[in-house]
């Protein structure tokens, strides 16, 4: 018997719907709206890929704000794991996560998943759009999940401390994924102040995608990050961004493009600007 394809970046929405009864998949809607947090929940329940249970980016994806840990800290991996059984993941699932945001949000559940372990993860290429030209949506809840998930954390973290450690290290890249004007400390309406971490280079993560809400090819993809990153390798690259949502994008693009390794700053600027203490630059690049 044929073992299932392991889908670990991303898989098309053809793909998905050729698979949608297959007893190993579990599908997530991811959907969100950083100005309107129930966008999602209205989504979903309006209509939604058949059989997806949804979790919430600010309630299921996110831990406890503390004021100084930025405005979506990680979760605790214990709680996280019962979210993930409730909706049937196991340590043999393929877990296949979409939003209709460009894959930002989706990009997230696919890095915490590989962070506690679990490779076979992928983002629906084109999100909601895509899957709406290929299947129909349904109302229908499924029924909650019961699973075991087992966690083998990765060392893909990396905290405050070791970024301003490193500051003026060549052993890390920080590489931030917010447009190139809040990189540059204007248009800032999120965080109470502008700018980034000094050191750091801009890679919007809008960039990686084409017009139709598709990721770039990765020999696209390879040439832009490698214009970005000069020497650097992958696995000294640290993602960032407003609140390490985002920054998962540019993860998750670096491996459709072939470079693996990299690794999260999950506090990102809303983290790094909560003390008055830490360096800001507003340089363009």
């Amino acid at each position: 018997m044929t073992a299932p394809a392991e889908f670990t970046t991303l898989i098309s929405a053809d793909e998905l719907a050729r698979r949608l009864d297959a007893p190993e998949l579990v599908v997530i809607d991811c959907r969100h709206d950083l100005a309107d947090p129930e966008h999602g929940v209205r989504a979903y329940a309006d209509g939604h890929v058949p059989g997806a249970h949804f979790l919430h980016l600010d309630r299921d994806l996110s831990g406890p704000m503390t004021g100084s840990n930025g405005r979506h800290p990680l979760p605790d991996p214990a709680a996280l794991i019962v979210r993930l059984q409730a909706c049937g993941i196991h340590n043999g699932s393929q877990v296949v996560a979409y939003d209709d945001g460009g894959g930002m949000y989706a990009a997230r559940l696919w890095w915490l998943l590989r962070w506690l372990g679990h490779p076979r993860v992928a983002a629906l290429d084109g999100g909601l759009r895509a899957w709406c030209g290929t299947g129909a949506l349904t109302d229908e809840r499924p029924a909650r999940g019961e699973a075991t998930f087992h966690i083998a954390l990765h060392p893909t973290r990396v905290a405050v401390e070791e970024v301003h450690t490193n500051l003026a290290s060549d052993q890390m890249l920080l590489l931030d994924a917010r447009s190139p004007d809040r990189f540059r400390g204007e248009n800032e309406t999120l965080d109470p102040v502008g700018g980034h971490v000094p050191g750091a280079r801009n890679r919007f993560f809008r960039d990686n995608l084409n017009d139709d809400g598709r990721f770039k090819p990765a020999h696209a993809l390879r040439e832009d990050f490698s214009r970005v990153l000069g020497e650097t390798p992958p696995e000294r690259v640290v993602h960032m961004c407003g609140s390490g949502v985002t920054a998962c994008h540019n993860a998750l693009a670096m491996e459709v493009a072939g470079l693996p390794g990299s690794r999260l700053y999950a506090g990102s600027w809303s983290e790094w600007c909560s003390s008055p203490e830490r360096p800001v630059a507003t340089d363009p690049a």
